[in-house]
């Protein structure tokens, strides 16, 4: 079938970011950089839903998003799952 087709990467992407923001809503207590991180996986979410996420953009987000919750450890599982997703897209093209 014609347009049925979606990179499996990019459906990772998809459910670990889920996965997260679903934990960051479920957690009850405020920590300074917690916008950032909600911001960040919203961005996360769109580029995912737009199909062909650009690598250096999705490891720029990662890195703000473990920078603002790097320190909750009820998050480290759901941070894990996002970072692994990003993995999947390899490194970003170095121009020569």
């Amino acid at each position: 079938m014609t347009g049925s087709y979606e990179d499996p990467r990019v459906a990772e992407l998809r459910t670990a970011v889920s996965q997260l923001r679903r934990q960051l809503a479920a957690l009850p207590s405020e920590f300074p950089d917690r916008a950032i991180a909600e911001d960040e996986l919203a961005a996360l979410a769109a580029m995912a839903s737009g199909g062909s996420p650009e690598i250096p953009r999705l490891r720029n987000s990662l890195l703000l998003i473990a920078g603002a919750i790097g320190s909750v450890s009820a998050l480290a599982r759901g941070l894990t799952g996002v970072r692994d997703a990003v993995d999947l897209f390899g490194e970003p093209t170095q121009r020569g």
